[in-house]
């Protein structure tokens, strides 16, 4: 999959593609139904995004509430079999352009796009004056085809990314699946600890969740991806989402201990699966009493995974 980040530098062979406009995030299954609707035999296969999300750039002091980041967007998307990711630079140029501009200057000049399918409550150009027929328009106009997509349901509600979130921070990664149409994943490089678990009889494998939207925290069970290194492989685990207040913890981290696994995964890239939800954070009268908690969460993560 190759990636292009500026739409006034484009080389040919990154033109005239059939594309899925959106911001992907999560890449839920009313984006899947999007990007089928961008597939011709003919033509390449796109995705065009922005990086940083608009939200982030109009309001950057708001709490995180992105469900992946970019590298993990990129990711799945190119297991759906996307030939270019245009996941172009969001900045002061770009968000200042009109409607009419953006079709221009971005879809038809820039990109050279033949064929654009937009969800039907999409809005782009400045002060997102634009609709998804006024694309169609321009379409006509400029020499590109443009397909509205209609919105996905699930029951009464639309899966979205906002419906996604809620499920999250409910402790329902369950909903959250159906949703997704596959697990909930939050996926880094593992990191450096205080090493406490080793201590404890649980070595962990350490992730920031900067920038991620936070689920609701507490023990989960965990299908782990390890997608790189020496211990690369699938396994399952249990998993702690939160600030360890029995430790005094402040900064949310998520912690995963493997089972049945022995090794050094500092520096490895894990892709973290929330399965299920077992119990909220909690403190303990003692080690003792901590210690025999996690023994019953991994014995009651390993019932729920056998059962996948």
């Amino acid at each position: 999959m190759r990636i292009i980040r500026d739409y006034q530098f484009v080389e040919d062979q990154d033109r005239g593609a059939s594309v899925a406009i959106g911001n992907f995030d999560g890449v839920h299954r009313g984006h899947r139904a999007v990007i089928d609707l961008a597939r011709r035999d003919d033509t390449p296969l796109g995705v065009l995004t922005f990086e940083p999300h608009p939200r982030e750039y109009f309001a950057p002091d708001a709490a995180p509430f992105r469900l992946m980041s970019r590298a993990a967007r990129a990711s799945r998307l190119a297991k759906l079999g996307i030939d270019h990711l245009y996941e172009l630079n969001f900045n002061a140029t770009l968000a200042g352009l009109s409607p009419e501009e953006f079709a221009r200057d971005v879809i038809s000049r820039g990109l050279g796009l033949r064929h654009v399918v937009v969800g039907a409550d999409f809005c782009f150009g400045k002060d997102r004056a634009g609709k998804a027929e006024d694309l169609q328009a321009f379409g006509v106009e400029m020499g590109f085809d443009v397909t509205i997509a209609p919105l996905l349901q699930e029951g009464s509600d639309v899966v979205s990314s906002t419906a996604i979130r809620r499920a999250l921070s409910d402790g329902n990664p369950e909903a959250a699946a159906e949703l997704l149409g596959h697990w909930h994943r939050i996926e880094g490089s593992v990191v450096g600890g205080e090493q406490r678990g080793r201590t404890l009889g649980y070595p962990t494998a350490n992730m920031a969740l900067e920038g991620l939207h936070l689920p609701r925290f507490g023990v989960y069970a965990v299908l782990v991806d390890v997608q790189d290194g020496p211990h690369q492989g699938s396994y399952l685990g249990a998993a702690s989402l939160g600030v360890r207040p029995q430790f005094e913890g402040e900064v949310p981290n998520l912690e995963t201990f493997l089972f049945d696994f022995s090794g050094d995964l500092y520096g490895a890239t894990l892709s973290v699966g929330l399965v299920a939800y077992l119990r909220p954070e909690e403190t303990f009268e003692s080690l003792e009493a901590f210690i025999a908690q996690m023994d019953a969460d991994c014995v009651r993560a390993r019932q729920i995974l056998s059962a996948l």
